[in-house]
């Protein structure tokens, strides 16, 4: 197995090192899109990949918690990454809707609040907004249970029908006690309070997580990275890596450590697991 790569910020060595001096400390979050999965055209098809669920089991045995943290539902993280009934990952959580929802793989059960009124209003709004807003043939509709996202990837023009529809999409949230989380071509609208940066830090916090190491790729990740800083400025070190792509380079300028999307991601897990024996 190939040595671990450096990470390029004095704080992500200091985050690196404590996990391998500490593993049974560690708590290790990741996204799911982008992340473990790789960007496919229909989010449907996503599905997580072909080594990430073997290099996850072969680290969690070694740390403290495995954490995947996403936009999607919890139930559908956990049937498109493969995760249920894995022998290693029985203390794999995976926090969707941003954190709303938890399913316990020790337990096998999932805990939900109920819905925000405002998804259904809007759900309801969408088709004729889209209609009338000359984003162009192409932008469609995902339906994510407590949330509700509009994909631009297929447009013709896909970042001009997504910038057109930024202005829109946020008001009409807005009036329906929403905000807009967009990313990587999407704009999805979802109720505040809950973000990838809250459910990293409550988790680190019920875990009592000595080290953090997160890993996302798009825009939503940037609270968890935010958490992360925070957790290191209070005494807990960390280390922030990014799933490089070329759509969005805000996390590679944040991040300690770049890695060559879901397949460097992956290959960072086995090389962590390998090298705690």
């Amino acid at each position: 197995m190939d040595p671990l790569p450096t990470p390029q910020t004095q704080p992500g060595r200091e985050g690196l090192a404590a996990l391998l001096a500490q593993p049974r400390t560690a708590l290790v979050g990741l996204d799911f899109d982008g992340t473990l999965a790789p960007i496919v055209p229909d989010p449907e098809q996503a599905r997580a990949h072909p080594d990430a669920v073997p290099a996850l089991a072969e680290l969690a045995p070694k740390i403290a918690s495995v954490a995947v943290i996403t936009g999607r539902p919890a139930e559908v993280a956990v049937r498109y990454g493969g995760f249920d009934g894995v022998p290693g990952l029985e203390h794999l959580t995976v926090l969707g809707h941003y954190g709303a929802e938890r399913w316990d793989a020790a337990t096998r059960t999932l805990t939900a609040p109920a819905p925000h009124p405002g998804v259904a209003a809007v759900r309801a709004e969408l088709p004729g907004l889209l209609e009338r807003s000359g984003a162009g043939a192409g932008t469609w509709i995902e339906e994510k249970g407590r949330a509700v996202a509009v994909h631009t990837r297929r447009a013709a023009d896909p970042q001009a029908a997504f910038e057109a529809l930024r202005g829109p999409l946020t008001d009409l949230a807005a009036r329906h006690g929403l905000i807009v989380e967009p990313g990587r071509l999407v704009l999805e609208l979802r109720p505040p309070g809950m973000d990838k940066g809250v459910a990293l830090l409550d988790h680190a916090r019920a875990t009592g997580a000595g080290c953090v190491v997160y890993a996302g790729d798009d825009l939503g990740d940037l609270p968890a990275f935010a958490a992360v800083d925070e957790l290191r400025k209070n005494g807990t070190p960390g280390l922030l890596v990014c799933s490089g792509s070329t759509e969005v380079t805000e996390l590679a300028e944040r991040a300690d450590l770049v890695v060559d999307g879901p397949e460097g991601v992956v290959d960072l897990l086995r090389r962590l697991a390998a090298q705690l024996g």
